[in-house]
């Protein structure tokens, strides 16, 4: 699963050393690290803070030196500092927001800042923390914490990232999932899945017409006028720029 990771058209490719790997399994995990790769940024998910694991699997991490770090089930920003003190120079953190807890908590660890780049929702535990009655990974209803997440991040200059949806059966309710997201304003999507790849690029990918579009309204005079029938002005320039930003990020 490595090599054929490391091949993958994925943003980041995230390997593993929590949730993923038995208790049982834990060394034998930081001893693959070497072999991981990606085709855009490499990823470790260490174990949380307070676990068993996670200073050694920093000091594994250390010699592999990927482009980040994702620490889970964070509910402080003690727990940021404490990773980030270990944090070998020039590695990002990602934290994942993944309980009732962390959410409350999700301004002040979006404004930890250093190596800090984003906020990642994790929506099975965060499921399990809300008494919410799911069985799927990423099934359920999210919009408060996607928004509050969201807004952290923008209010700090971090990106949001949504996490997975697990059921591999339903690729509708997966574009479903990604849609949402988007509409929350975040910048991608986790995927647990080779073929779920591409989906989640294209929900997160600008269409040629919103960028034919985009170019329209920004031709538009100033001030309120008309564009293919809307109300267009300054903000609507706005959000037409961000637009084109998105496109010209994702290729």
């Amino acid at each position: 699963m490595i090599a054929k990771a490391a091949g993958l058209p994925a943003d980041e490719v995230v390997v593993d050393l929590e949730d993923g790997v038995a208790p049982a399994d834990k060394d034998e995990a930081r001893s693959r690290l070497g072999d991981a790769a990606a085709r855009g940024t490499l990823a470790v998910r260490i174990n949380a803070v307070g676990s068993a694991w996670w200073q050694d699997d920093l000091a594994a991490v250390a010699a592999l030196r990927p482009d980040v770090i994702v620490l889970p089930k964070v509910e402080s920003a003690d727990h940021v500092r404490a990773v980030i003190e270990l944090l070998p120079e020039d590695v990002g953190l990602e934290v994942q927001i993944e309980t009732a807890r962390g959410l409350l908590e999700v301004e002040r660890l979006a404004a930890v800042g250093g190596p800090l780049e984003a906020l990642v929702f994790g929506p099975g535990d965060f499921a399990a923390s809300m008494g919410i009655p799911v069985l799927t990974i990423g099934a359920g209803s999210f919009d408060y914490a996607l928004a509050r997440i969201a807004v952290a991040a923008r209010a700090h200059g971090l990106q949001a990232i949504d996490g997975p949806y697990a059921d591999l059966r339903d690729p509708d309710g997966l574009r479903r999932s990604a849609a949402t997201a988007l509409a929350h304003g975040y910048d991608g999507k986790w995927v647990v899945h080779p073929d779920q790849v591409e989906p989640v690029n294209e929900a997160f990918s600008a269409s040629p017409e919103d960028v034919e579009r985009a170019h329209r309204i920004l031709a538009a005079s100033d001030g309120a006028t008309l564009v293919d029938g809307d109300m267009v002005d300054v903000a609507s320039k706005r959000l037409a720029a961000r637009v084109l930003a998105r496109a010209a990020t994702r290729g």
